[in-house]
């Protein structure tokens, strides 16, 4: 099972350092926040970085495009914190160690850029005018993590354990669930990621895999 962790803390950091600086960042930042305002007050996250869209003078949420990858280190409750943070610790160091350092931040940080992008152009062409959208976290990117999985378990399934396959489509499924019923949660995001992980996974892949015929 490749998603188990047996390192150390100091092993940890140094296996995988990308890994560790964004959970370090998330935390960082979610501290700041709350010491400075109510992290349940969406005014308070707007004014932090929160990612918005309004119809219509920000109906994709591109009038601040630096919110973008803010609102991918921002989290407005302790469980919300809490669970993708476990997420990343748990599910994000393979991936790491697979594409290594440089290109896995690449990956990590397209992919939540996606999944918001996706999220704001779908409420911008499909959006009620009188609700805005606004949303704080990484899930995006974390379900990034999940969609490369997902292609490495269909396309490349030597290189997981059966386990590890399981595990996967457990995950995604119970996922894709608890983000249609519930409210709160971004189910636009968590697809939009999760699609955006699967496909640039898969140009890695053949990216990497016509290297390897040339050489």
């Amino acid at each position: 099972m490749i998603f188990l962790r047996y390192e150390s803390f100091r092993g940890y950091l140094r296996a995988y350092p990308v890994t560790s600086v964004i959970i370090a960042l998330n935390l960082i930042y979610f501290i700041v926040i709350a010491a400075t305002g109510d992290i349940n007050d969406n005014y308070h996250l707007l004014h932090s970085g929160a990612f918005v869209s309004s119809i219509p003078d920000n109906s994709f949420g591109l009038n601040e495009p630096w919110r973008i990858i803010t609102s991918m280190f921002m989290h407005s409750s302790f469980q919300h914190i809490f669970f993708n943070m476990f997420s990343i610790l748990v599910f994000a160091p393979p991936l790491e160690r697979l594409l290594k350092s440089v290109k896995y931040a690449i990956f990590y940080l397209l992919c939540g850029i996606l999944a918001n992008l996706f999220t704001g152009i779908v409420h911008g062409l499909f959006g009620d005018e009188r609700v805005y959208y606004l949303s704080t976290g990484a899930s995006g990117a974390i379900y990034g993590v999940f969609g490369a999985f997902l292609y490495i378990a269909i396309f490349r399934k030597a290189w997981l354990d059966q386990g590890s396959r399981k595990t996967v489509y457990t995950i995604l499924a119970f996922g894709l669930i608890f983000s249609v019923l519930t409210p709160s949660v971004s189910l636009l995001g968590h697809v939009g990621g999760g699609v955006a992980g699967f496909l640039l996974y898969g140009l890695l892949d053949r990216a990497m895999t016509k290297r390897r015929r040339m050489y």
